[in-house]
């Protein structure tokens, strides 16, 4: 297995708690990672270290090592803008920005620096809303607020969004716990087909989706991975007694 992403003996606290103890994971490289576990285990913690979104909490620290490929992501001399460019997060609720559906998209665009002329531009957004299945609910009416759409829809956006940067790995803090089954079922579509491109990694504490969406699975439990691998392993024939006890409805 290739792996895009791993982490050395990683801990993290918040305060004097800890919340992940000598994490040793390896995410493979264009698969659906699913980290999965109960309420409060540590699964968005973990998430949320590898695009160091972590540190935006002045009373977190961390310890140990995450790499991408062969970047160590916590080396000093690590640009941060680009760690987060590169591994984007769709969180649990959509957060677009407060400027119209065409701009949210095209944001990201012009702040790299990735487009030059407005047809460009128009282009970009356009291939990025057709990825994220939106471009023929929204095309006729791209400088509506986006705060207008559905939340579904909102979701899908901040996908384009998030993908028109071109990023190597999608996070997604469970992305559908938001939605109504018909955005949840599309959003689901939409990250298995992803994966063809993207190395993707989604928290969920649902046994159901994990079940539909991983080809990897990483189990946690009180800030500890248990058990990882190939989800079809994991699911038939679980080594651990707490993953079995967790797969059978137990906690």
């Amino acid at each position: 297995m290739e792996a895009h992403i791993q982490t050395k003996d990683l801990n993290v606290f918040y305060g004097k708690s800890i919340a992940l103890s000598n994490v040793n994971i390896k995410i493979p490289r264009q698969q659906l990672t699913v980290i999965m576990g109960p309420s409060g285990c540590g699964k968005t913690t973990l998430l949320k270290s590898f695009n160091r979104f972590l540190e935006l909490n002045e009373s977190t620290r961390i310890e140990g090592d995450i790499y991408l490929d062969n970047v160590n992501l916590y080396h000093p001399g690590v640009n941060v803008i680009d760690i987060r460019k590169k591994i984007g997060l769709l969180a649990q609720r959509p957060f677009p920005l407060p400027m119209s559906i065409f701009n949210n998209v095209a944001y990201g665009l012009r702040i790299h620096g990735m487009v030059k002329s407005r047809k460009e531009t128009y282009e970009s957004v356009k291939k990025y809303l057709e990825i994220a299945s939106l471009w023929e609910e929204v095309k006729d009416r791209l400088n509506d607020p986006a705060s207008e759409l559905s939340i579904g829809q909102q979701q899908r956006l901040c996908l384009a969004r998030g993908l028109a940067v071109e990023p190597e790995i999608i996070l997604g803090d469970e992305p559908t716990s938001a939605l109504d089954p018909i955005s949840a079922a599309l959003v689901e579509q939409l990250l298995i087909e992803l994966k063809q491109k993207y190395t993707t990694i989604i928290v969920t504490h649902t046994l159901r989706q994990a079940k539909r969406l991983a080809d990897y699975v990483i189990f946690m439990y009180l800030g500890e991975v248990v058990e990882q691998g190939p989800a079809r392993e994991m699911f038939s024939n679980p080594k651990q007694e707490r993953t079995k006890a967790f797969l059978a409805g137990v906690f």
